[in-house]
């Protein structure tokens, strides 16, 4: 797989974060600088632009349509402004955590070094974190995990909720798409909860991550990126010709919605588990750092582009993904159904993290003749496990923030600016550095308990009130 990763030309295989730094470890062997040379003077590793679309397909996903929900509990105004602020700030903790790794490499002696491994060898830096450098990976990774999970959690409820509006709409599906400026899919024969559907999809999701190798899934991983991509420009072309009259749109949004929008936000950019696989494997890792400004600017724009147009297209009706509020037509059902097929895809690979992180010590335990009955039994119980953490939360808005808040943070805002004062703490770091890390890691840890209590008593909320619509039309 590693081989796969080092030379494909096809975005798909390195398309979820940190794919490459569970499953290539890096090992030891010449310093940085005699591995820059001899990538340039040989063939392997990614050129600019295939390092560029993976930089793009690691920071695309599920969470850009989300972010017109997002924009709506910030307001009009303070909603692209804090993405552009937030944009910025995820670029520069990106860029910290290259510049720790490139030092730290060169200090330990290593060709390239994971984002676990960078915090581990970091933390060796100060004397009292010494004996405990070990726990700093084991807490990149349990990150890691829980982000992977909760994308995992995401696709799940993204998938349920789609289908199931294409299937309750299908006997009027018309060939007209017009603009009634509400959720435009009208629940006309209504069909079984949005769990049930979730359930239906399992035994196709166990039976995908239970593919031994990801190159056979690489045929449709391409088809996969390439309808996905033509269901963003109809989604685009959509909401920019039907914008309405934004002036009745809150400027700014209600103070206790912004750790909503924090979440939701902040899992959209949550790349950054990406950034140091691609980096390693480039064929030239010094032009990377245009490669991140390039491609992270591309996919800011994109945030705030969509989230902005979303939110003018739909105003207050704008649901947990865009897509749900897309038109009653063949046209738009279709673009549904190819998105949904696209995040179906995806699911294997985003699955692929955790489960190599937490399966092979497990099997490593057991006989050689029960380990592959071993691995596939645990990668069920995994996908199950996914599966049950969405249906106790079916709210695709809620799971996303919940995940965002959660976990992203830590791994996008938390942690860079705190191994950067790790790494170059016998150095001496400047008080103004100082200060700026503390900031940025505290903007963090705030959105991290805001958010993430938020998200928790929004659910129990809405949980509480489908409960109690339930139980009253039974009393009736």
């Amino acid at each position: 797989y590693c081989q796969l990763l080092h030379f494909s030309t096809h975005p798909v295989f390195c398309s979820n974060p940190s794919e490459m730094d569970a499953l290539c470890p890096s090992p030891p062997g010449p310093s940085r600088p005699q591995r820059n040379y001899e990538r340039m003077g040989g063939q392997t590793g990614t050129s600019f632009c295939q390092t560029l679309i993976h930089l793009l397909k690691g920071n695309i996903g599920t969470g850009l349509l989300g972010l017109p929900l997002a924009v709506k509990n910030a307001g009009l105004v303070v909603g692209p402004v804090s993405l552009l602020l937030m944009g910025i700030i995820a670029v520069h903790c990106m860029r910290l955590l290259v510049k720790c790794s490139h030092h730290l490499s060169t200090k330990m002696n290593r060709p390239s070094l994971s984002y676990g491994e960078a915090v581990q060898y970091g933390m060796e830096n100060v004397l009292w974190l010494r004996r405990h450098s070990n726990w700093g990976k084991r807490t990149v990774n349990l990150f890691l995990i829980i982000t992977q999970l909760g994308f995992c959690c995401v696709y799940f409820v993204f998938l349920s909720d789609n289908v199931k509006q294409v299937v309750e709409a299908a006997n009027a599906t018309t060939f007209s798409c017009q603009m009634n400026y509400t959720n435009q899919t009208e629940v006309l024969v209504p069909s079984f909860s949005s769990r049930l559907y979730m359930l239906c999809f399992l035994p196709a999701m166990i039976l995908l991550v239970l593919i031994p190798n990801l190159k056979y899934l690489a045929p449709l991983s391409l088809v996969a990126n390439l309808v996905m991509t033509a269901s963003l420009v109809l989604i685009y072309f959509y909401s920019l010709t039907h914008i309405t009259n934004p002036a009745n749109l809150p400027k700014v949004g209600r103070v206790k919605d912004y750790p909503l929008f924090f979440g939701t936000a902040i899992f959209a950019f949550e790349g950054i588990g990406v950034v140091l696989p691609l980096e390693n494997k480039m064929q030239r890792p010094q032009s990377f750092s245009l490669v991140l400004y390039l491609g992270m600017g591309i996919v800011t724009f994109l945030y705030i582009s969509l989230g902005t147009i979303g939110y003018m297209c739909f105003g207050e009706h704008i649901g947990g993904s865009i897509t749900l509020n897309l038109p009653n037509c063949w046209t738009y059902q279709a673009v549904k159904l190819l998105y949904c097929f696209g995040i179906f895809i995806t699911f294997a690979l985003q699955f692929y993290v955790p489960a190599e992180i937490l399966i092979p010590p497990v099997v490593a335990r057991v006989s050689v003749r029960w380990e592959r009955a071993v691995d596939l039994l645990l990668r069920t119980v995994l996908v199950i496990f996914t599966c049950a953490l969405a249906i106790l939360i079916p709210e695709l808005d809620l799971v996303i923030s919940l995940v965002g808040s959660v976990s992203s943070s830590f791994l996008a805002l938390i942690f860079p600016p705190i191994l950067q004062n790790l790494t170059f703490h016998t150095e001496g770091v400047s008080p103004l550095v100082t200060i700026k890390n503390v900031v940025i890691s505290l903007v963090g840890l705030i959105g991290f308990l805001t958010g993430t209590y938020i998200a928790i008593v929004e659910i129990i909320a809405r949980n509480t009130l489908k409960h109690n619509e339930t139980f009253s039309y039974v009393v009736q």
